[in-house]
């Protein structure tokens, strides 16, 4: 069995630019930098044959390379309490027509669809509930400026090893993302 995503990889100067931002909020469990990214779609887990009908899937899709903007930051909360921190993805076109061809994809390979709306960010950290409320509203307004921009040429499809601490990713295909050609006279 193998634990599947796709998403796309931080460049390394904008990796380490959000990495700079994961400090100053106790009762924060900051991602490490090597595991920022972008999420397209998280597959689960599953047998290898179906792991190898997925990457075949996704080795199919068209898609040209695009630009993505990182602005501010927010939470995900249950209720009262917030449980993850974010910087936001801007939901433009090209990267969510991206991300339905990923879904269309793991559907082809005979996942289930994730009805889930698509609400693009990179995870900055877990918090638990000792985070005070006023630290956080300090940390959020203080990232409102946040604003970075990035190519991105492949997505990738990453694995998930779980364990004792921060869970570990490893890049498992690199799809290219290229430009499509008009047609020949």
């Amino acid at each position: 069995m193998i634990r599947l995503f796709a998403g796309i990889a931080l460049p390394p100067p904008q990796r380490s630019a959000l990495a700079a931002l994961c400090r100053g909020l106790p009762g924060a469990r900051w991602s490490p930098p090597e595991n920022l990214h972008l999420t397209l779609r998280f597959m689960g887990e599953m047998p290898e044959d179906r792991a190898e009908d997925l990457r075949q899937a996704l080795s199919a899709i068209a898609a040209p390379p695009l630009t993505l903007s990182v602005k501010g930051c927010g939470t995900f909360a249950d209720g009262r309490h917030a449980h993850t921190l974010w910087a936001g993805i801007v939901a433009a076109a090209p990267l969510l027509s991206l991300q339905e061809r990923v879904e269309t994809a793991a559907r082809r390979a005979g996942l289930a669809a994730d009805t889930r709306r698509y609400r693009p960010h990179i995870t900055l950290a877990r918090l638990s509930r000792t985070v005070a409320p006023e630290r956080l509203a300090a940390f959020l307004a203080g990232q409102a400026l946040l604003s970075l921009n990035f190519s991105v040429p492949a997505f990738t499809l990453f694995s998930s090893h779980l364990g004792k601490g921060d869970p570990l990713y490893r890049a498992e295909a690199d799809y290219p993302l290229t430009p499509f050609s008009a047609p020949l006279p």
